[in-house]
């Protein structure tokens, strides 16, 4: 038996400091999913909580893990474990059985798994904990008390360090579709092996004072009747499709003018884009280390945009700033929250690729990038020369 809950203690600890580690490479993407949960259940009053609950329950996932491999107060660990296991199960298999959630969240985005093998892995889990939990008596510690503690102590600091980093650097292993190097156009067309969703054209009509729907192929047997009335006519999906949603929704901008520049972004040699989703991050702790960026893009002709979800909140912002006069283009939060886990996040792309992207807190690092770049004439100019150059010959 001892040899049998052994067994069970490593694999469930394992598991735990793994999933803590995988969710603290990013732990602002854990507070997003927390709130699509809490916004569903009409709680969206938790939102301005979220990330503080995303660290501590991270944090205490790498904790409890390694307290139970090391046989630390295994009767509080092990109601711990219980209480957190049962709550897991709940939100998956709430995820799985709604259909309201493609993925939970669980590995984070490094490890996407459907919510059904979320809730499958949870129900596994709960059964072994509950196992370690009526056989506590066999887990003994493996250190003695004053190294166990030390231990415990070193790797809270470890996981709330970690956390404290990629909240400010970015995180250090990015899986998301805005990872440098990714081409933005691939990644905004729908995947190749998708299925769409299937649909059928839907009729209603009114009758009676009551509105009537049906297909094409069930039209009622008195239709020709005077005393139908066209309302309207839908499409209506019968059978959802699968993998048919672009990896990167809503990059498409236009300039206050009215002008869509989405393509400029695209095609242009460098382009420079700043997404700032809004002012929760005051402009005077990004301005010092903006100012120089801004300036050198001016000489090197790199076109540079500020990308943020409260686009007149953000330009008001900048009103005092030497960067003042930057065009402040309208996005969509979730594209932006996607693309900055800093806010803001400074991004580079030559011709549609992502070359570069820095924290706010390494803008000194984009500004040596920068000035190492060549000076390219904008393309409008580039035209003009080809046009002259051809003339001549």
């Amino acid at each position: 038996m001892k040899a049998l809950v052994n067994s069970c203690r490593f694999i469930v600890g394992i598991l735990f400091i793994f999933s803590g580690l995988i969710k603290a490479n990013d732990p602002i993407g854990l507070s997003y999913k927390m709130q699509e949960f809490f916004d569903l259940w009409k709680m969206s009053a938790l939102d301005g909580i979220t990330l503080t609950l995303s660290v501590l329950m991270i944090a205490f996932e790498i904790i409890a893990g390694v307290a139970l491999l090391l046989g630390w107060k295994k009767k509080l660990i092990s109601w711990l474990l219980l209480l957190l296991i049962v709550f897991f199960t709940f939100l998956t298999g709430y995820a799985y059985l709604s259909g309201k959630f493609s993925n939970c969240g669980c590995f984070g985005d490094c490890i996407p798994i459907s919510s059904g093998a979320s809730f499958a892995k949870d129900v596994v889990l709960l059964i072994l904990i509950l196992f370690l939990f009526f056989n506590r008596q066999y887990i003994q510690p493996v250190f003695s008390k004053s190294v166990t503690n030390a231990v415990l102590v070193v790797l809270a600091l470890l996981s709330f360090g970690i956390q404290w980093y990629t909240l400010h650097y970015l995180p250090v292993l990015d899986c998301l579709p805005f990872k440098t190097g990714n081409y933005i156009p691939d990644k905004t067309k729908v995947p190749a092996n998708s299925i769409p969703d299937s649909t059928e054209i839907t009729f209603v009509y009114e009758k009676g004072g009551k509105k009537l729907e049906f297909n094409a192929d069930h039209f009622p047997d008195d239709f020709n009747d005077s005393t139908y009335k066209f309302i309207d006519r839908y499409d209506k999906v019968i059978r959802k499709g699968t993998n048919n949603i672009p990896e990167i929704r809503g990059f498409d901008f236009q300039n206050s003018a009215g002008i869509n520049v989405t393509q400029e972004i695209l095609g242009g040699n460098y382009v420079l884009l700043l997404f700032h989703e809004d002012a929760s991050t005051p402009v005077e702790k990004w301005k010092n280390g903006f100012e120089p960026v801004y300036h050198w893009a001016e000489k090197k002709k790199v076109p540079l945009y500020i990308i943020s979800s409260l686009a007149p909140v953000v330009k008001q912002e900048i009103a005092a700033t030497g960067f003042k006069g930057l065009e402040v283009l309208a996005g969509d939060r979730v594209m932006i929250r996607m693309a900055a886990r800093t806010n803001p996040t400074l991004y580079l792309l030559k011709k549609g690729t992502i070359a570069g992207k820095w924290s706010y807190k390494k803008l000194d690092a984009a500004l040596k990038v920068l000035k190492a770049l060549p000076v390219v004439p904008p393309p409008a100019y580039q035209e003009l020369i080809s046009a002259d150059t051809s003339s001549v010959k």
